[in-house]
This record gives structure tokens, sequence and C-alpha cells, in this order.
């Protein structure tokens, strides 16, 4: 406990070091969340793009226009990319598959490979009727109804 010199000094210290304990506890605190999340989303690798091009023509029953402005959105064609939503799932890989339908589509594994991203991606596409309607971002490409 510091001794307290006078009234108005001890205030502004306690005021001070108040703030630091403060400040020092949410730092420890945004550490340890980002290292959580990171440490599991580090899973796949660190990034690791791909021709977007490429991965969509390997699947022609889909609308390639689609299929590249919704990976390009989704990822920028990092085929590592990971994001936590704010429910707490987690999306992967090229096509940000979410981790509720990694038991349907991966054997439960995240899918981190353009393969196993893309076998998960077709099986969430035939889910929304063969559209791009289950992606949050096939309004901004125009897709939600679309092949």
């Amino acid at each position: 406990d510091t001794k307290k010199f006078s009234h108005s000094h001890s205030r502004s210290m306690s005021s001070s070091s108040s703030s630091l304990l403060v400040l020092g506890l949410v730092a420890a605190l945004v550490l340890f969340v980002a290292h959580s999340e990171a440490a599991y989303c580090n899973e796949c690798g660190s990034a690791s793009y791909t021709d977007i091009n490429a991965a969509c023509s390997q699947y022609s029953g889909w609308s390639q226009e689609c299929c590249r402005c919704i990976a390009s959105h989704e990822s920028g064609g990092n085929i590592h990319a990971c994001n936590k939503n704010t429910d707490g799932s987690l999306d992967v890989g090229l096509w940000q598959i979410n981790d509720r339908n990694w038991s349907s589509c991966s054997g439960g594994s995240p899918p981190c490979d353009v393969a196993s991203n893309l076998a998960c991606a077709k099986k969430v596409w035939a889910w929304g009727g063969n559209t791009w309607r289950f992606w949050s971002t096939c309004s901004a490409c125009g897709c939600c109804s679309r092949a």
C-alpha cells in the first residue's frame, strides 16, 4: 500500500494507479482473447492465397461469376482465412465454411484446403436450393437467388 503524503496527491496517485491497473487488465484480456482465437484459427496455417478463378472452375454447376464474387468477398482468395462470428462460430477457408457445417461436409475437421472447402461449399450451395443464399456476402454479389 502506498503511503499518503497529502490528500490531493494521494488522490491523483490513486486515480492514476487505478487507471494503469485497468489499462493493464484490458490489455491482458485483449492479448488473451486474440491469442485464443488465433491459436484455433492457425490450425489452417498462415495465409495462403489461391487463384479464385481456378478454384471456382472446379465445379461447373454454379455461376462462375457468383462463385468468384463470393470467394473474393469471403476470403480474398486466402484458403486459410478464419473469421469468428458474433455468435461465436467460426468460418474458415476460401468460401468461409461455418464450423456448424464441418461435421456434414468435412468429417468434423476445418476444411483448410481448396478441395475440402470446395466440397463443403458445394454442399452448402445445394442446401440453399442451388443458390448462394447462405453466404452473408450474396447480396453484395447480387447472387442470393442465383445458381
